[in-house]
C-alpha cells in the first residue's frame, strides 16, 4: 500500500484504488480528507479530529464513512445517519477494501490533574501499519511499519524508545511531530534511530512511501 503523511498525525493510506485516511485535525491540511472513502478518528482532540474537515469529506463523497469512539462519533453521526460507526477495543471491521483491528482505550497522562479522555488505535490490513493515536498502546499482534508519536506534550524521548523496543516493528514512521523544530529533529533522529532497535523514517508533509 500506499503510504502518505500528512501533516502532524494525519495519514493517507492507498491500496487497488481505494483511500482511507487517519487522524485528519486541525493541524492538518485542509484537504487532507478530501477523496477518502474511509476516515478513522483515534480520539477528539482538536489536532486528530477536526469536525469541519470531516464534515467537507463526507459531503464531498455521499458514500464516505467514518470509524471512530464513542466520543467523536457522537459530536458528527447525526448529520450523517448511518455513515459514522463506534468502535471499541477488540473490534474488528472493513474500511475502503483495509482490514481494520481496533486496539487501546484511554489517552496517554499529559498530567495527573487533567482528566484523560478515550483513544483507540488502529492496526490496519494484519500488521501492516499501527497508528496508536496519543497512546503507547502495544497490539498483541507483529507490527510492519509504526506510526511512531515522536512529540507531544504527553511523552518524553525514552518513552518514545522503548516504545519502539516494545513493539518491535520493522521500521517506525514519525508522525505527531507538529511540535517538533528541525534543529532538533537530528537528535530525535539519531536517538531513536540508534536506540529503538528498528529502522526510524520520516516522511515531510505530502511525502509518499510503500509499506
Amino acid at each position: 500500500m500506499k503510504l502518505t503523511k500528512k501533516s502532524h498525525a494525519c495519514v493517507r493510506l492507498e491500496k487497488d484504488g481505494r483511500t482511507l485516511v487517519l487522524d485528519p485535525g486541525g493541524f492538518s491540511e485542509e484537504d487532507s480528507v478530501i477523496g477518502a472513502e474511509a476516515i478513522l478518528v483515534t480520539h477528539e482532540h482538536v489536532d486528530h479530529f477536526s469536525e469541519e474537515r470531516l464534515r467537507a469529506a463526507m459531503e464531498a463523497d455521499p458514500a464516505a464513512e467514518i470509524w471512530t469512539l464513542a466520543s467523536v462519533a457522537r459530536q458528527i453521526s447525526a448529520a450523517f445517519p448511518g455513515r459514522v460507526h463506534t468502535v471499541g477495543h477488540g473490534d474488528t471491521f472493513t474500511a475502503a477494501g483495509f482490514d481494520v483491528q481496533v486496539h487501546g482505550e484511554l489517552h496517554a497522562v499529559i498530567h495527573p490533574d487533567i482528566p484523560r479522555v478515550t483513544n483507540v488505535g488502529y492496526l490496519i490490513d494484519g500488521g501492516k501499519v499501527f497508528h496508536p493515536g496519543d497512546a503507547l498502546t502495544v497490539p498483541d499482534h507483529p507490527v510492519e511499519t509504526l506510526m511512531l508519536p515522536v512529540m507531544a506534550p504527553w511523552n518524553k524521548i525514552s518513552e518514545v524508545i522503548d516504545y519502539v523496543r516494545e513493539v518491535k516493528p520493522q521500521r517506525a514512521y514519525d508522525i505527531h511531530d507538529a511540535l517538533l523544530t528541525d534543529l532538533a529533529r537530528p537528535i530525535y533522529d539519531r536517538q531513536i534511530g540508534g536506540l529503538g532497535g528498528a529502522e526510524h523514517l520520516r516522511l515531510a508533509p505530502g511525502g509518499s512511501a510503500e509499506v
